[in-house]
């Protein structure tokens, strides 16, 4: 069910309409507006211009996070890859170090059984 949300951005009311809470709406809503007022505060700037520098400036935050997601991704991928193959090793460790026990065991075996006698 979408919700309906009135917020106001630069001075102007907008009925948004989303899947999301109002007060994530609201949130959203008080980031453009934040992000217009700074742009427009030197006074040279129209508001049809301060619309499409924040927009751009938006896009260029929200790109910027997707490559460091996209980075971090990447990183957590290796670390995953070099934990797997950790964990493999430590398994065929302990595997070799079962056969010389058990190596080391059957040698000792004879050995005592010749003293007993």
């Amino acid at each position: 069910m979408a919700n309906k949300v009135t917020v106001t951005i630069n001075g102007t009311e907008y009925t948004l309409m989303s899947e999301e809470s109002p007060s994530y709406m609201q949130k959203v809503a008080a980031l453009v507006d934040e992000k217009m007022n700074d742009i427009m505060a030197p006074g040279r700037v129209s508001r049809m211009d301060a619309a499409v520098l924040t927009a751009a400036n938006l896009a260029d935050e929200l790109l910027k996070q997707q490559a460091g997601a996209e980075n971090l991704r990447r990183q957590l991928k290796g670390y995953l890859d070099d934990a797997g193959k950790a964990k493999a090793e430590l398994s065929e460790c302990r595997r070799q170090l079962m056969k010389l026990q058990q190596q080391s065991q059957r040698q000792q075996q004879p050995q005592q059984q010749q003293k007993k006698k």
